[in-house]
């Protein structure tokens, strides 16, 4: 006998998780833009690091935070469109804000945007596990 698991949310949750989505993409979205119009820095940066194909990277960079970001602040895709962000998020801190590799000068504030970028995977990798909500294009 399958044993099926039925979930229903509150409106106060959906609505939480609409701000979450919210707050989320007002980090990736302007990123995004940014990225756009300052893609030679943006590509100068990521060299910096020694990152290969650095304009490959700037472009990828534009896609996930603004195509995938717009995703997330809809709902549309969001467990697919979260799991990436997240990915791109945690590969972000280990390649720029590997602290533990830095000069002392620069450790504190690198730890601190580490760390936050773990954060930030941790909350969309919810977002992967749960859903978007009910005020979402995917409403789930």
């Amino acid at each position: 006998m399958a044993i099926t698991q039925t979930s229903s949310t509150t409106p106060t949750q959906d609505g939480l998780a609409l701000l979450g989505r919210i707050f989320l993409a007002a980090l990736f979205i302007p990123a995004g833009f940014s990225k756009i119009a300052g893609f030679a820095g943006t590509a100068g940066y990521i060299a910096s690091v020694g990152l290969p194909m650095p304009q490959v990277g700037a472009a990828i960079a534009i896609v996930v935070e603004l195509g995938l970001g717009i995703l997330l602040l809809v709902g549309f895709k969001t467990r697919l469109a979260a799991l990436l962000i997240a990915l791109f998020t945690l590969a972000a801190a280990l390649f720029f804000h590997n602290y533990w590799s830095m000069p002392a000068d620069k450790v504190m504030i690198n730890q601190l945007m580490f760390w936050k970028n773990i954060a930030i995977a941790g909350g969309l990798l919810a977002f992967t596990a749960f859903g978007p909500g009910r005020f979402s294009v995917d409403r789930k």
